[in-house]
């Protein structure tokens, strides 16, 4: 790990170079890119440099264990063990940011929120937890859009889509994903009993628009004497084209122009708009597959989080968290919960990365 992170301070110094060279402030484009990474690099630097100032530091503790006078040695010793602690949360904080970035976590998410088994009753606490997310991205300075949305009579929703804009917003959100069970006495409930009902929850990175770039190299291109009506100068030239993309097998074919290049033209438009409609549906069907992972069958005991209304209690199945403060959570105030639930898969990540190596 010291040596990764001696090279990492290194390009980070050179970025640093970079960002001043006149070159580079002539590129917009090329000055964003180099600005974002020594963005994301300068947490970690920043980190690194005072785990090593902390270091040094202890090196000179240690030695003054040594120190004829006793008072000298008392003092490092209750030096020795503050900066140890500093050390051990420095080094966990390095390792943390040191775990691969997720790279869906800088975009847009789209949180889809769904009525489960409960019928009337889910669909409003369908509707309490997009209440809740809407007002914690507020509290973030996010904006939501809602996309679509199937509302009951009685306030609820059976389902709601919505768009949350903002930094680092599927970051924060993308394990809320999975099966949320409320415990609580309906609002239709005459005998005052406690139901059980399950809502799903989809988060997933918004779909960034697909940019195609044929190769020349991917294509194949045929032309042909038109085949229109007889007599018709359109039929003299070698003017119809035929595009075959060689990676899909898909094929174009045009002759609607006297031109050959006009027809190469719009054969090519039309060839990418198709290979854009297939890759779309691809990546439709992958979002689909992932939802369908994430949500379950909507099923009580797949549950992720439990709210209990009656106890004003929340608790989170994955990270074993109980909090005692439904109400305020239930507002918007998710940031406890979301914190912890975060360390829980970082933790967990952290495990993984020390197993294999």
């Amino acid at each position: 790990m010291i040596t990764d992170l001696r090279e990492i301070e290194s390009n980070f110094a050179q970025l640093e170079t970079k960002l001043s060279d006149p070159e580079v402030l002539k590129d917009p484009r090329l000055y964003r890119k180099m600005a974002r990474k020594h963005s994301e690099l300068s947490k970690l630097i920043a980190v690194w440099r005072h785990l090593k100032k902390i270091q040094e530091d202890l090196k000179g503790a240690r030695a003054m264990l040594d120190d004829e006078n006793q008072d000298l040695r008392e003092m490092a010793q209750m030096e020795l063990a503050t900066l140890t602690k500093e050390e051990t949360g420095a080094s966990q904080t390095l390792r943390i940011l040191m775990l691969p970035k997720d790279p869906n976590d800088d975009k847009n998410t789209m949180i889809e929120i769904r009525a489960g088994i409960g019928g009337e009753e889910a669909a409003l606490f369908a509707a309490d937890l997009f209440r809740m997310y809407s007002r914690y991205a507020e509290s973030q300075g996010w904006r939501v859009e809602l996309m679509s949305s199937n509302p009951t009579d009685n306030g609820g929703f059976k389902e709601v889509v919505a768009l949350i804009e903002g930094a680092g917003a599927y970051s924060r959100l993308k394990y809320e994903s999975g099966v949320h069970r409320v415990q609580r006495v309906p609002a239709t409930e005459t005998q005052g009993r406690i139901h059980t009902s399950a809502v799903t929850v989809a988060v997933l990175p918004e779909a960034e628009e697909v940019e195609l770039d044929i190769k020349p190299e991917e294509i194949k291109v045929d032309v042909y004497r038109s085949s229109g009506p007889g007599g018709q100068s359109v039929n003299t030239t070698d003017s119809a084209v035929r595009v075959t993309h060689l990676p899909s097998g898909l094929v174009v074919t045009c002759q609607d122009e006297k031109s050959q290049i006009k027809n190469k033209a719009k054969a090519l438009s039309i060839l990418r708009t198709r290979l854009m409609d297939r890759m779309l549906a691809e990546q439709q069907s992958k979002i689909s597959e992932e939802r369908h992972q994430q949500v379950g069958s909507g099923d009580r005991s797949e549950r992720i989080r439990t709210y209990n209304f009656h106890q004003g209690r929340l608790t989170d199945h994955r990270a074993g968290l109980t909090l005692y403060r439904l109400g305020e959570i239930m507002n918007g105030d998710l940031t406890e919960t979301i914190e912890a639930v975060g360390a829980h898969f970082q933790a967990i990540e952290l495990a993984e990365t020390h197993k294999n190596g």
